[in-house]
């Protein structure tokens, strides 16, 4: 494809679904892909600041889409970044969103937030490809899933010093309205949060990953709730005269991005302990064949942080990582397996890895 405008794809109301590899569609050759990550997030989380490493990651999405005018474009949230795709018209609004809330991250986070821009064509010319496929969480909340492999090749490149948007001379605040961290962090009921990063290597074909994926799925779904980190009727705002009714709270529950396919598996989980036992036997295994690197991380609550645009605030979305450390967490265990194993990303992790 190389129109600037992206079809319309159906959304999928079932995860399982979105681990098909053939439900994906190539993004045109044009479209442009931003990446942003904080620097040595490891560090920051291990101060205390899960709160303000997360606000950072997803205040992208929330000045992007309020300077855009609309949400309606792709994009993942990753708990230290995120990732988002725009047609090659929003250039300008792109790259004005990255370089402020770059500096928004440094003056009032005191956080570095690495941002960078590429187009899919670059991506595809190293070899990967961009291919987005929607999953419907609920009526009103739709989140966008990714595979090719492009976006961890994005993001490695961007580590690595190229595609990356230079600070502007004259900084100005991002619009981050509808982004807030309202609920108290939540905690686990059926024994730990797991937070969990699955990615194929290089020469694993989507086919064996899909399968793999779906064992692991097929684990955490045999539980209550699907291992939903967020139950019924544990909501407490930070704000003690804000209230909630019940149909609100499993609102708020049904539009969160608690399981998600971004290059592979990213979730954050309630479950038991023989439930986490069982699938890192599996993960593993598969690790020693050669068809995957993965991190898990265990804490003992969820933290949320939520976007609910002023335009269509029935469209709300909500973040969820764990508190502990979370996906940053998991991505560093992820890195040290994968230079245990000698695994062929071994390159790619070393960078994140001496980062944190």
């Amino acid at each position: 494809m190389t129109s600037s405008h992206a079809e319309p794809h159906p959304a999928y109301d079932e995860f399982s679904l979105l681990l098909d590899p053939d439900v994906y569609e190539p993004l045109p050759d044009d479209w442009l892909i931003g990446i942003t990550d904080v620097v040595s997030s490891t560090a920051a989380i291990g101060a205390g600041r899960y709160e303000d490493v997360n606000y950072a990651g997803a205040s992208i999405i929330a000045a992007l889409g309020n300077a855009w005018g609309s949400f309606d474009f792709p994009f993942v949230f990753r708990g230290d970044g995120a990732a988002f795709a725009l047609p090659p018209h929003g250039l300008m609004a792109a790259t004005s969103a990255l370089r402020q809330v770059a500096g928004f991250a440094r003056s009032d986070l005191d956080l570095d937030l690495r941002v960078g821009l590429l187009t899919v064509r670059e991506i595809r010319a190293g070899g990967r490809d961009v291919k987005i496929a929607r999953y419907a969480a609920s009526e009103n909340a739709t989140f966008a899933m990714f595979a090719g492999g492009g976006l961890k090749w994005a993001e490695q490149q961007i580590k690595n010093g190229r595609y990356l948007v230079k600070p502007g001379r004259y900084a100005t605040k991002p619009d981050l309205t509808g982004l807030s961290c309202d609920w108290a962090p939540f905690a686990s009921r059926r024994g730990e949060i797991l937070s969990l990063l699955v990615e194929p290597r290089d020469d694993t074909s989507p086919e064996v990953f899909a399968a793999l994926a779906r064992r692991v799925l097929q684990v955490f779904d045999a539980g209550s709730r699907r291992s939903h980190p967020l139950s019924r009727d544990n909501a407490i705002p930070r704000d003690s005269a804000k209230q909630v009714s019940a149909e609100g709270w499993a609102e708020v529950a049904s539009h969160s991005d608690f399981r998600k396919f971004d290059d592979g598996l990213r979730l954050t989980l309630d479950c038991a302990p023989e439930e986490i036992g069982s699938v890192e036997a599996i993960l593993i295994a598969a690790r020693a064949r050669g068809e995957i690197d993965f991190g898990l991380h265990r804490q003992s609550h969820a933290l949320m942080t939520c976007l609910v645009p002023s335009g269509r605030p029935d469209s709300h979305l909500h973040f969820l990582d764990g508190m502990g450390g979370g996906y940053a967490k998991a991505a560093e265990m992820m890195e040290e397996g994968a230079l245990a194993t000698g695994s062929s990303r071994q390159p790619e992790r070393a960078v994140k890895a001496a980062e944190a």
